[in-house]
């Protein structure tokens, strides 16, 4: 059986965050927006004009800045309590992922805008709940990917450059965990087979970053929006999705799962640790050194972290090696590789990294 799951609409490009309210009024009504104090304050006003122009009003709740289940289970009163049929999701994954949780609980629309690109949530159906430790503590699914995704690229290119880049190293490794899982015999979120359509993607995602990260990587630090930046956030936002919901993921992602449970990795990204991630699965898959090597000058020339100590100053000692590689197989994506892993052999592929030469 093979299944391909993707948002309905995608829409990008500079300034398009004014026709929000167009393409709201063809999902719902009475639209219920759910952003941080930081995004309300710089894009609110924006907001609230591209609705009201459709003709609706707007009901708005802060997002407080984690995303548990009581956040959900009050940010769901708060809309039911309006009447809302639509959720619209503005700013960072965890923001986005709440209204898809209110989404979720009241079985209403919802529009993703993400204000940076730093991972594939915006277009995926999945809801990424932690705790108030912020680990994670469970993964929920909208019964369909969401409604419409809007990605206004002049917004984006004017993010601090770290999430650009992070996007990029979330969304790098999933060309090769879509093979690797295809390799393994997984099955994807959905139960299916990998889909040839979904290994297509992730090469295609793959092959855009590698031909225009560099350029849009210069364009972004200078907040100009270029072909090559609309290239980048296309895989970045879009592709990567379809790669990981079709695909499937595995090592790369098990690794990143296990940075949460490391001291030197609080306050880094997501796809940064993916980047690292995919290094380790490489390094497993016995890949020829040109091929590592060529890979991290890339990881070098952009920004992309190809150290333990990238993340925090000081070299990694054997415990806190072992404490990853602990920590990584804990994550389902561990079992989605073949010939199967134990944390003794990731932590032998972690210091295989570790000895890389640029």
């Amino acid at each position: 059986m093979r299944i391909f799951a993707a948002t309905p609409r995608y829409i990008q490009g500079a300034g398009i965050l004014s026709d929000l309210g167009k393409h709201t009024s063809r999902l719902g009504q009475q639209p219920f927006l759910i952003a941080d104090s930081a995004v309300l304050t710089l894009l609110g006003k924006q907001v609230k004009s591209a609705i009201s122009s459709a003709g609706m009003s707007l009901s708005i709740a802060e997002f407080p800045g984690e995303i548990t289940h009581s956040i959900i289970a009050d940010l769901t009163e708060q809309a039911h309590a309006h009447g809302s049929d639509v959720v619209i999701g503005v700013g960072g994954g965890k923001a986005i992922d709440a209204a898809k949780g209110v989404a979720l609980s009241l079985d209403i629309r919802m529009i993703s805008v993400p204000t940076i690109a730093s991972n594939d949530g915006p277009a995926s159906a999945s809801i990424a709940v932690y705790d108030d430790q912020h680990l994670m503590v469970d993964v929920l699914q909208l019964k369909q990917n969401p409604d419409l995704v809007l990605v206004d690229s002049a917004i984006i290119a004017q993010a601090p450059l770290r999430f650009f880049l992070a996007g990029i190293g979330d969304a790098i490794s999933k060309k090769f965990e879509a093979e690797a899982c295809a390799k393994a015999g997984a099955k994807t979120l959905f139960g299916a087979q990998v889909s040839h359509t979904g290994m297509a993607v992730a090469d295609a995602c793959y092959r855009l970053i590698r031909e225009h990260a560099q350029a849009a990587v210069t364009a972004v630090r200078e907040q100009r929006v270029t072909p090559e930046v609309e290239s980048v956030i296309e895989a970045t936002v879009l592709l990567s999705t379809l790669s990981f919901e079709n695909g499937g993921l595995s090592i790369a992602h098990a690794i990143a799962r296990g940075y949460s449970h490391l001291p030197r990795a609080a306050g880094t990204l997501h796809g940064d640790h993916v980047a690292y991630g995919l290094l380790v699965q490489l390094a497993l898959e016995q890949r020829e050194p040109a091929m590592l090597k060529d890979l991290l000058a890339f990881y070098r020339d952009i920004g992309l972290p190809y150290r333990l100590a990238h993340f925090c100053k000081g070299e990694p000692d054997a415990n806190e090696i072992q404490l990853l590689a602990d920590s990584s197989m804990l994550s389902p994506s561990a079992a989605r590789f073949t010939p199967k892993v134990d944390a003794a052999q990731l932590a032998k592929a972690i210091m295989l990294v570790e000895q890389l030469e640029v």
